[in-house]
Order: C-alpha cells, then sequence, then structure tokens
C-alpha cells in the first residue's frame, strides 16, 4: 500500500488549478510510492469562492491564510501557486517547518530573496521543485537528449522568443502583475524566467547580457473600475487609474559560459501571438527548433545527412521510447499543457521517495532571476552587465 503524501496548496487560481490537475493524476498514468491526498487550500478569496475551487479541484478542507496550512503537522507538502510576492514568506516558513516544497516560477521578486530561499531549503534538508514546467514537455526533454548525445556537435546560438498578446488592450485592469514590488518584472520575469531556464537547461550558464526594456502602457484603470468608461478618448478620472511599474516587452543578447551567442524575445504585446514558446539552437553538426504551439513535434536538422536531403526533420515525440509519453496513450495521441504538470508531479514524488534532488530547484531559479536582474540593470545603465555582478 502507497503512503500517503498529504498536499497543502496555497493559491486557487490559474496555475491551483493546473497543480491539482497533476496531484489528482499523477498516479494515474505513473508508479510513484506515494498516494497524493489534495488535503487542504488556501486562498484570500471569499469563502464561496474558495469553497467553489476545493469542491471542483479535490481538495477536502480549504483555509483563508496560507500560515493556516504551512504550520499544520499533517501537511507534508506545500504547494505554492501564490502571487510572486508570497512566495518567499511561504516558502521559508514552509522550509523551517520541514515541509517538501513545489513552487511555481518565477522563484521571487529578487535575487536576494530567491537565494535566501534556496539556502533554507538547503539547511531544512528538504525537496525543493522549482515548477519551470517547460522542462518536462517530451520534445524539450528530447532535445536535451539529442544535445547531449552531440548529434548537434558544439552550440554556437540560441534564439528563443516568447510571445503573448492578452494584456494589450489599454483598458486591462491594473492587476499585481503590472507592480514590480509584486511582480518583480513583467514578462521580463514571468515569460523571461522560462527562457533563461530553458536556455539554462540545453545550452549551459549565462555569462553576460546587454538587453533593453519597455513599458508601452504606462498607466492602467484600478481593478474594478469600469474600464469602458475610458474607452472613448473623453475626460477621464486620473484617480481611477494608477502607474505600470514593470516592462510590456524585453528584449536582450547573452554570452553563455561555453561560447555560444544568444538572444532573447519576451512581450505580452505581440498581436496574435498567445503562448508562442519558441526556441532555435544551431550548433556545428545540425538544429533544433521548437515551438510549444505546435509542442508534440520537435525539429531536427542533422548536417550528417547528404546533402540532397538535408532538412528539418519533423520528430512526433509521442512514442514509447520518447521521454514520458510512454505512459500516456499511443503514438500521435498528442499531449497538453496540463500534461507537463503531471510529469512535474510525478517526478516530484520520485525525488522524496528517492531521497534525492529534483530540478529545477530553488537554485536554478535563483540563477534566472540573477540573469533577469542583470538585463534590468544593463538596460537601466546603457551596458553590457557581467551576471557575476549581480548578488
Amino acid at each position: 500500500m502507497k503512503k500517503k503524501l498529504n498536499i497543502g496548496i496555497a493559491g486557487s487560481g490559474f496555475m491551483g488549478r493546473a497543480h491539482s490537475f497533476a496531484w489528482m493524476n499523477a498516479n494515474r498514468f505513473f508508479d510513484t510510492d506515494f498516494e497524493p491526498v489534495l488535503k487542504v487550500a488556501a486562498s484570500a478569496d471569499p469563502p464561496e469562492v474558495r469553497q467553489s475551487f476545493a469542491e471542483k479541484q479535490g481538495w477536502e478542507e480549504t483555509a483563508s491564510d496560507w500560515k493556516e496550512v504551512v504550520f499544520r503537522d499533517d501537511i507534508d507538502v506545500i504547494d505554492i501557486c501564490a502571487p510572486t510576492w508570497l512566495h518567499h514568506d511561504i516558502f521559508i516558513a514552509a522550509a523551517e517547518k520541514g515541509k517538501h516544497i513545489f513552487c511555481e516560477k518565477p522563484a521571487a521578486v529578487s535575487y536576494a530573496e530567491a537565494k535566501e530561499m534556496a539556502e533554507a531549503a538547503d539547511r531544512a534538508g528538504i525537496v525543493h521543485y522549482l515548477n519551470h514546467n517547460y522542462r518536462r514537455v517530451p520534445a524539450i526533454v528530447y532535445a536535451k537528449q539529442l544535445i547531449d548525445e552531440g548529434r548537434i556537435g558544439k552550440i554556437y546560438h540560441w534564439r528563443g522568443a516568447y510571445l503573448q498578446d492578452w494584456v494589450m488592450n489599454p483598458n486591462f485592469p491594473l492587476t499585481w502583475h503590472f507592480q514590480k514590488e509584486k511582480a518583480g518584472g513583467g514578462p521580463h520575469y514571468d515569460l523571461g524566467s522560462h527562457m533563461v531556464d530553458l536556455a539554462h537547461y540545453l545550452v549551459g550558464g549565462i555569462e553576460a547580457v546587454t538587453g533593453m526594456n519597455k513599458t508601452f502602457i504606462t498607466d492602467r484603470p484600478l481593478p474594478g473600475v469600469n474600464a469602458g468608461t475610458f474607452s472613448d478618448g473623453g475626460d477621464q478620472d486620473t484617480s481611477q487609474f494608477g502607474s505600470v511599474t514593470v516592462d510590456d516587452a524585453s528584449f536582450f543578447l547573452a554570452d553563455f559560459e561555453n561560447g555560444a551567442l544568444g538572444s532573447f524575445d519576451v512581450t505580452r504585446f505581440a498581436s496574435g501571438r498567445k503562448n508562442w514558446n519558441d526556441f532555435e539552437i544551431y550548433g556545428s553538426k545540425g538544429a533544433l527548433k521548437f515551438n510549444f504551439e505546435d509542442m508534440n513535434d520537435l525539429y531536427f536538422l542533422d548536417l550528417d545527412d547528404p546533402a540532397a536531403e538535408q532538412g528539418y526533420k519533423r520528430i512526433s515525440v509521442t512514442t514509447g521510447n520518447h521521454p514520458y509519453a510512454g505512459a500516456w496513450w499511443g503514438p500521435g495521441h498528442i499531449l497538453g499543457y496540463e500534461n507537463t504538470f503531471v510529469h512535474a508531479a510525478a517526478d516530484f514524488m520520485n525525488a522524496i521517495s528517492e531521497k534525492k534532488k529534483i530540478t529545477p530547484n530553488l537554485h536554478d531559479g535563483a540563477a534566472c532571476i540573477r540573469v533577469l536582474e542583470a538585463v534590468v540593470k544593463s538596460a537601466e545603465e546603457k551596458r553590457q552587465v557581467e551576471i557575476k555582478e549581480i548578488g
């Protein structure tokens, strides 16, 4: 009989639903030594909203404060899905209580906070995981396998772009996502952390960056204000607006420690792009390209092919010999966004069982934030910044 692993979650929004799905389905498709129990869900939502979330997502109990979850002796794992500015305090408290931690990205609003979180986790001897879930897309894991096997040779270039368009309407309200003290940054942190993590995973560490950031809409209606009243271009009550203190777009160039060059392009103002997480990697023996909106396919160019046959091969990463894919359906029966979270939950439980580290963890998360802070410094000072300058 499997040992029960009691989960407490902080946060009930978009990521709360994705994480709940993962805990409920991990053992249905993967073998672990634990039976996850969705014990208690905490959020600051009204009671009826909390209860609706718990009923729909399978949680036994609700709480109005994350402290009610972290300090319970019957909770084994703290799952942090709360907004970014809350990560640090929840994480530190959970680590000090000896809880294993499954945390959403980005790790924190600053490198200093993320570093402190990683150090607290090490002192506690817990398993800690930062959910850069794209590392658990079968096609991306297979890309890593091809790189490690030397199939594309020495890497020369990384080109990454993460493009969305969901906040282009100037009447979109000033949620916490637009406030630096709560989010750390705009797409530079939200999307850029994913891009940097993938670059670290697939190419290697970054040594120096040169960046630029831009905010296109500097003021937005406060939450709860009827945005329609501001759409006619007439007189506006500026007391009902707040300042945007994060970027809307961020571009930067990078020097990798292994000599490769990289470009990173993240924005929430790319018309028509919904979740365009895209990268290309060019090497001495070949190249790879991937886009998450076509997440089951990896494109591979092998320069060892005869010259007359050279071109990108479209590999459907859905067969039993591809990472994770064999646990699901069958060749060509594609997976989706939610499956990456299931993979993460299964790997996390196995790491606890085997008493081993899992990646990415808070050290990886801190390394990402360090790069992002270097880009901000570069944009502000209009110069190349070495990563070692941060910290």
